[in-house]
């Protein structure tokens, strides 16, 4: 058979699953794994887009009973208002229960020390680890994908963590034919990662196709920035703009959501989900590489992180 025949016939097959069909299937094969192999599952929900696809994932995976897990959020006080405001509408609809681990609570009683740029993404690890412990999840959902950033690239779907919460790639275990091995020591858990076969364009293309809600930020609107390091960011208690440092308006949309400090917008026109989608097809740089200064900090600042207990 040609190579022309083969894809004919794929196209004439009503069984053959779309591209967007075989993540799906992937993703709800991992959330019905987790549920038959760990005790206390949750899910890390931020309410960025891939949280959000994430929680739709779940609910597609258990229909028509409730998601069997909690959600988690890491609450940096320096979040975008929108973001909040969705996440908790979002809780309150699907009747979810929701965890809040406040990096501000372990500043004020001195576990953590502000940094001097005002970021407060990398103080995310002690106050994650610290809810893993007190609750005892033995299995953490986290919407990283492998095309975001290199050192993300080198995760296996059940990441093994340590019992300080830090990451070996030396110990990442074999995934062929999509067996998922969850073993683990007391005080160990495992980090979970459903879309990481998913593209950012794969996640645009199916929030569109399944009608998903977003937080506004996401689209093209008008919004006062400064210019910081080759990046707009949004002005806020964190500790910008500084001397020198303009704000101006102009329009702008949000490729990730994370603390405002680091959190870079794009110039962009595309304020409906079909312009996205064309605008991220074109684009040559991945969200977190064209907007998260956090990673900008060092070439291996995600490794590193991930040694310590990030997401």
């Amino acid at each position: 058979m040609t190579a022309t025949a083969a894809v004919t016939d794929d196209l004439d097959n009503p069984y053959a699953l779309s591209h967007l069909d075989a993540l799906e299937s992937e993703a709800v094969h991992i959330f019905r794994e987790v549920a038959g192999e760990f005790e206390r599952p949750v899910i890390l929900f931020s309410g960025g887009k891939d949280s959000i696809v994430m929680l739709h994932l779940a609910l597609k995976a258990f229909a028509p009973a409730a998601v069997p897990f909690s959600l988690l959020h890491v609450d940096t006080g320096h979040n975008f208002p929108e973001v909040l405001d969705y996440r908790d509408r979002t809780v309150e609809r699907h009747g979810l229960r929701l965890h809040v681990a406040s990096v501000q609570d372990f500043i004020d009683r001195g576990e953590l020390r502000e940094r001097p740029d005002g970021t407060r993404n990398p103080l995310q690890t002690v106050p994650l680890l610290d809810a893993i412990e007190k609750s005892r999840f033995d299995a953490v959902f986290g919407g990283g994908r492998r095309d975001e950033e290199k050192a993300r690239a080198k995760e296996r779907v059940f990441s093994l963590r340590d019992e300080f919460g830090g990451w070996d790639p030396r110990r990442q275990r074999p995934e062929l034919w999509q067996l998922y091995n969850g073993k683990h020591s007391p005080g160990e858990h495992v980090r979970v990662f459903p879309l990481s076969n998913w593209t950012e364009l794969d996640v645009w293309q199916y929030i569109a196709r399944e009608k998903i809600e977003l937080p506004a930020i996401y689209y093209a609107h008008e919004r006062e920035v400064f210019a910081r390091n080759g990046m707009w960011l949004a002005p806020g208690e964190w500790g910008g703009p500084k001397d020198g440092e303009s704000l101006e308006t102009r329009q702008v949309r949000y490729r990730t959501v994370g603390d405002m400090s680091c959190t870079g917008a794009v110039d962009s026109d595309a304020d409906t989900i079909e312009a996205v989608i064309t605008e991220i097809a074109a684009s040559r740089l991945t969200e977190r590489g064209a907007t998260r200064a956090d990673d900008k900090m060092s070439e291996a600042a995600m490794e590193d992180r991930k040694r310590e207990g990030y997401f």
